[in-house]
């Protein structure tokens, strides 16, 4: 009885090909790179200013915290850098598996039509003009009845005869300062009851959407640099803003003062007690 290899054992050996092997997905390669330079999720998060939720999300193969396309690509760039790689390649892969090219912005929601926003700077300064329409008018008033008065004081002292004093004219009302003109930001005036949200593109183009308490889509496209868009609920609203760099953000009359750096995505709660995130 001869002793040999099995027929399993005398199959050729089936070379695989460098094409024929799957591709590493973009964020598993992300991921072997951060390990590799030895980097926590943490580091990375804190060299590039990408939300630690947004890192774990895209090294996972989930790109839909990013808002889109553009800011899915802004972010593999980024983390790319960070942990040494070579970021075109990257982005040629997640274009092949993702369709590539820019999405076309979602209409604006009918309800809310964008208004443009003049700075607050360039307006008129309506309550200096008002002080100063009423000083003008109580000096000269003043003025008026003590010229008056020594008037009267001079006739005596020369021996004339007083006169009858003539019958007092009637006084003109004293004008009113005109009102000043509500200013873009004077979303102030909000009732204290609800939670009142203007989104402004100043610094350029950002795609957001925003949610009622109910999680009813109140508006979800893009934002062109100089539009502005105003949302208004009882209890709160939820914003996404795609590219919070480019955004001043109004919560309840008062400006929200963040760093938000160019290409971040933001996702925020506000409600009547704010301004503060919630």
């Amino acid at each position: 009885m001869s002793i040999g290899n099995s027929p399993e054992d005398e199959r050729p050996f089936e070379d695989v090909s460098e094409e024929d092997r799957p591709s590493v997905p973009v964020g598993r390669a992300l991921q072997q790179a951060r390990i590799a330079a030895g980097l926590t999720v943490d580091d990375v998060s804190t060299a590039t200013r990408v939300r630690i939720a947004i890192v774990h999300a895209i090294e996972a193969d989930d790109f839909t915290p990013c808002g889109g396309d553009v800011y899915a690509r802004g972010h593999i760039r980024t983390l790319a850098r960070a942990v040494d790689l070579d970021p075109a390649p990257l982005i040629a892969q997640y274009e092949a598996e993702h369709g590539g090219g820019r999405p076309a912005p979602t209409p604006a929601a009918p309800l809310f039509e964008a208004e443009r926003i003049r700075p607050e700077r360039r307006g008129p300064n309506w309550t200096a003009a008002m002080v100063a329409a009423i000083v003008v008018v109580i000096g000269f008033v003043g003025f008026t009845m003590v010229k008056g008065d020594d008037g009267g004081k001079a006739n005596v002292a020369d021996g004339a005869e007083p006169t009858e004093p003539a019958s007092p004219t009637p006084r003109s009302e004293k004008p009113v300062a005109p009102e000043p003109e509500p200013s873009d930001s004077a979303i102030a005036a909000a009732p204290q009851d609800k939670v009142t949200v203007q989104v402004s593109a100043a610094d350029g183009r950002s795609w957001i959407s925003a949610k009622d308490h109910n999680g009813r889509l109140l508006f979800d496209g893009l934002l062109k640099q100089g539009e502005s868009k105003t949302f208004q609920d009882s209890t709160k609203v939820n914003l996404v803003l795609g590219d919070a760099g480019a955004i001043d953000l109004f919560v309840n009359g008062k400006k929200i003062e963040d760093d938000w750096q160019p290409g971040a995505v933001e996702r925020l709660t506000y409600t009547k007690g704010d301004p503060q995130a919630g």
